[in-house]
């Protein structure tokens, strides 16, 4: 199974995302299962490394993102990974735009695996303080919990 986690940059949010995901999959000894990257719906930070708020925030919870560096979505991501994860509207809607049809049932917030959560979105913590980058963990802890769940419930279903 391959994953995309997408935000506007891909420096953030979806690198977040990816190390957080990445993490609990060797929590689970599952890492051989997976294929995880993330990238931005916008160039702004083509090759470079996340946000140091986000490298930050994330070591203090045991998530090493500092190898990461920024990438643009490419149109070959709609048939290279099976689930793509925006982590806002605005960012699912342009994935719509710039992906064939076809590949739309890939397209999904990262937020729906989180169905107890206040929010369809993660904030954007970009031009905020600190205390954002804590909240952008928080929910896609509680995400990706829901959503390797998810994942493992169907791979049992289909066998």
């Amino acid at each position: 199974m391959r994953i995309l986690f997408v935000c506007l940059g891909n420096i953030c949010r979806s690198p977040t995302a990816e190390g957080v995901f990445r993490r609990l999959l060797m929590e689970r000894q599952l890492e051989q299962r997976f294929e995880v990257d993330s990238a931005g719906t916008h160039d702004y930070h083509v090759g470079k490394p996340p946000d140091a708020r986000s490298i930050a925030a994330a070591r203090r919870r045991g998530i090493d993102l500092s190898g990461l560096r920024a990438r643009a979505v490419d149109a070959r991501d709609a048939e290279r990974f099976d689930l793509i994860l925006a982590m806002d509207d605005e960012n699912l809607d342009e994935l719509r735009r710039r992906f064939d049809a076809t590949y739309h049932h890939r397209l999904a917030l990262m937020m729906s695996y989180a169905p107890d959560a206040r929010t369809n979105a993660v904030p954007d913590p970009y031009y905020g303080g600190e205390r954002g980058f804590e909240e952008v963990l928080d929910l896609l802890e509680q995400a990706a919990e829901g959503l390797l769940s998810d994942l493992l419930s169907r791979d049992a279903n289909s066998k």
